[in-house]
C-alpha cells in the first residue's frame, strides 16, 4: 500500500470502524507525524497563529502530512508552521478547536472535531506514576502481556539518546503488593518526564491502562539486581554527526571535477 504513514493508518481505520486498536493506531501516527499546519500570516518573534475555519462542524485548523500537499490545497505558497501532531493537540484543545487533516488533497482526509482533539491531548498527558518505593525484590517480568513487550519494543527506539536502556522486572512490595516495574538505565538528567511520558504513550496507544506498569530511575546497586532478572530492552545511541571532509584531503577519494 502506497502513501504515507498517515494514509495507511486511516485506511486501515477506515476499512474496521469498530477495531478500537486500530482507531488508537491512528491517533498514535498523527501524534507521531510532523504536519504543516497553515497560518494566517507570517510567524513573528518565534509565535504564530494558525488559520481558523468556521465550519457547520465547529472551528477548525489545518494541517497537512506533506508540504506538498499543503501547497496543492492553497495552491500555492502560504505561510505554514511545522510541529508533530504531539505539539498541536495540546494547542487545538486548550483553544477548543478541531483539525482538518489532509481535507482534499489526500485519502486520509478526516475532520477530527475539538473533543476528538481535547481527547488525544488528554492520552498524551498520560504518563506511568513514577515508583520511589524501593523493591523488597525482584523476578522476571512473568505477567508481562505481549502487547506491553510490543509497545515498548516500538516505541524505546524513539528515545536515542535520553538514556541507554531498560530493564523490566517484576518488583514485590513489602506487604505482599507486586507489580510491573520499568528500570531506566543510563538516563540523561533531566529526561525523566520525556521518559515517563513516552511509556505512558506506548501503553495507552496499545490499549493498556498507563497502570500496568510503574517507572523508576535507580542507583546502581538497584540497577544491578535489576540487569540478574529482568527482561532488557536496548535503545539504540543517537547518529554521530557526519563532519564534512575538505575536498582533497581523502587520497582515495579524488575531488569531483564539473
Amino acid at each position: 500500500m502506497s502513501g504515507t504513514v498517515l494514509d495507511r493508518a486511516h485506511a486501515a481505520m477506515a476499512a474496521a470502524p469498530e477495531d478500537a486498536a486500530l482507531r488508537l493506531r491512528f491517533y498514535e501516527r498523527l501524534a507521531d507525524a510532523e504536519l504543516f499546519v497553515l497560518l494566517e500570516g507570517a510567524a513573528a518573534k518565534g509565535k504564530f497563529r494558525p488559520q481558523v475555519f468556521p465550519l457547520e462542524e465547529g472551528p477548525v485548523v489545518l494541517a497537512f502530512d506533506r508540504e506538498e500537499r499543503l501547497a496543492a490545497f492553497a495552491e500555492g505558497a502560504v505561510d505554514q508552521a511545522e510541529m508533530t501532531g504531539r505539539l498541536l493537540a495540546p494547542m487545538l484543545a486548550e483553544a477548543r478547536l478541531g483539525l482538518g487533516l489532509n481535507l482534499g488533497v489526500a485519502p486520509s482526509e478526516i475532520l477530527l472535531p475539538a473533543e476528538a482533539m481535547a481527547w488525544l491531548a488528554g492520552l498524551l498527558s498520560a504518563r506511568p506514576k513514577r515508583r520511589e518505593e524501593v523493591p523488597e525484590a525482584l523476578h522476571p517480568p512473568g505477567g508481562a502481556s505481549e502487547a506491553l513487550l510490543a509497545a515498548l519494543d516500538a516505541k524505546l527506539p524513539g528515545l536515542a539518546g535520553l538514556a541507554e536502556h531498560v530493564l523490566l522486572a517484576e518488583a514485590a512490595y513489602p506487604g505482599g503488593q507486586r507489580g510491573l516495574l520499568l528500570a531506566f538505565a543510563g538516563a540523561r538528567p533531566g529526561a525523566e518526564e520525556a521518559l515517563a511520558r513516552t511509556v505512558g504513550e506506548a501503553l495507552i496507544f496499545s490499549g493498556l491502562d498507563e497502570g500496568a506498569l510503574d517507572v523508576v530511575f535507580p542507583a546502581s546497586g538497584l540497577l544491578e539486581r535489576f540487569a540478574r532478572v529482568g527482561l532488557r530492552f536496548d535503545i539504540p545511541a543517537p547518529p554521530r554527526p557526519v563532519r564534512p571532509v575538505p575536498p582533497g584531503s581523502d587520497p582515495g577519494a579524488p575531488p569531483r571535477l564539473r
